[in-house]
């Protein structure tokens, strides 16, 4: 790997092992912030301090909050002259602006909002932490639009649309329609060519990265979001008769391998699942774009074995549990098509609190049938949802317990999967993290 200095100050091209430039985007002009973002900044800071200091928690989040309501202009300011790449979609946000994050730090110090604050507060307090030049910022899908408005240079990358939180986004065109019209000033965007409501809302920018690692999920895809038709899929392709198409990907996954305009390296990556090939897939692409040479990024992301407690292990005397976060019926899907392929019991934790959707209906969609053989226990607030949908796929042998740490140990030793909606998800961290 070398890196060549090919004229101006702000031109730089970085070349991989075979030669082929990976254009870099030129470095923005930096600019101090106003004095008035530096004191909010500050004041935020002290905030954040506070709130810590007694014991209220979401320190971060109050810290953003003070700073735009003392400086409304702070993400825009703040974002000016940095390279900003956003990361959204309804699922693996997390993991994907992780894998970016590993591979842009090949290059220099990257800032990122690790703790998943993701919504305007989160947002302004990540950039208001850190001076790094090279921004990665997880991105609700919902806030998407006004962080684009406030840092229209940032480089959007969007994974997929899908149902999530039905009281929120309940309409998965509703929300594509809502990025094509953000994305229609960007210079450039990384997208799922294999998401029909991704591929309406990229075209819209002057320039696209496509990347296609396969249309697993497909049911929130078959309604054309352009004009109300039918998307047909067939073949890992998909079109509707209004014109709107799968573009012809520039990065694709073949098996553990990635493809792509001058590369093929195999990915090996300690994260579980294709979901997961697909994540590291865009967030190869991701990392092209800023001049990172696809087996760098590779070798970078290899080192991620759980992000935010995904995939954390816990062991105890006489079971190994591992933990998966499942969302929405596409997570769902994902995940038990990763403990499928596994013998071991499951336990199914599952809540329907504010941030998991009160609307637990879409439990319906999910198939269930694929973990028929296996031992299983349920537990959560929303138990008699799971145990009623169990049944209907004739999974009647299921047991009871009142929370993930239990229900573990009610199974015989060994390999366990807990997969767990988003509360549950932090509940059994904690619980399972007490019964180590």
């Amino acid at each position: 790997m070398k890196q060549r200095f090919t004229g101006g100050v702000t031109n730089w091209v970085r070349h991989d092992r075979a030669g082929a430039p990976a254009l870099r985007a030129p470095r923005p002009t930096r600019t101090r912030p106003s004095r008035r973002v530096r004191a909010a900044a500050r004041l935020s800071h002290l905030a954040e301090a506070a709130s810590r200091a007694a014991g209220l928690g979401a320190g971060g989040v109050i810290g953003g909050r003070v700073l735009l309501a003392l400086a409304p202009t702070a993400v825009r300011e703040l974002s000016a002259g940095r390279s900003l790449t956003l990361v959204s979609g309804t699922n693996g946000k997390t993991t994907t602006t992780a894998l970016v994050t590993a591979a842009l730090r090949t290059l220099e110090p990257v800032v990122t909002n690790v703790d998943g604050a993701n919504t305007r507060a989160g947002l302004a307090r990540t950039l208001a932490g850190d001076g790094a030049r090279q921004v990665v910022l997880e991105t609700d899908e919902g806030w998407l639009p006004w962080m684009l408005r406030e840092a229209p240079d940032a480089t959007p990358v969007l994974l997929n649309l899908s149902r999530d939180q039905l009281h929120r986004h309940h309409e998965v065109a509703h929300v594509a329609h809502a990025w094509r019209d953000a994305v229609a000033g960007a210079a450039h965007v990384v997208a799922n060519a294999d998401d029909p409501g991704v591929v309406l809302a990229a075209l819209a920018a002057r320039d696209q990265t496509w990347v296609s690692t396969g249309a697993r999920w497909i049911q929130d895809a078959v309604v054309c979001p352009r004009c109300g038709g039918e998307c047909r899929h067939e073949d890992g392709d998909w079109s509707c008769r209004c014109g709107l198409r799968k573009p012809k990907p520039h990065w694709w996954v073949e098996g553990d391998e990635l493809v792509g305009p001058s590369a093929r390296v195999r990915l090996g990556l300690a994260l579980p699942g294709d979901v997961n090939r697909s994540n590291a897939a865009i967030a190869v692409a991701a990392a092209a774009r800023q001049g990172v040479a696809a087996d760098v990024a590779v070798a970078a992301m290899r080192g991620i074995g759980t992000v935010s407690g995904r995939y954390d292990v816990f062991v105890t005397a006489s079971h190994r549990a591992r933990l998966i976060l499942a969302k929405n019926p596409a997570s769902w899907a994902e995940a038990l098509r990763m403990v499928a392929a596994t013998p071991s019991p499951v336990v199914l934790a599952f809540n329907s609190d504010g941030v998991d959707g009160r609307d637990p209906s879409w439990l319906y969609d999910v198939p269930f049938a694929d973990l028929a053989g296996r031992t299983l226990v349920v537990t959560g607030r929303r138990a008699t949802d799971m145990l009623v949908r169990l049944e209907m796929d004739e999974l009647t042998d299921v047991a009871v317990a009142p929370d993930a740490a239990a229900a573990v140990a009610m199974l015989p030793p060994g390999e366990v999967n807990v997969v767990a909606n988003y509360t549950a998800f932090q509940e059994a961290r904690r619980v399972l993290g007490h019964a180590r």
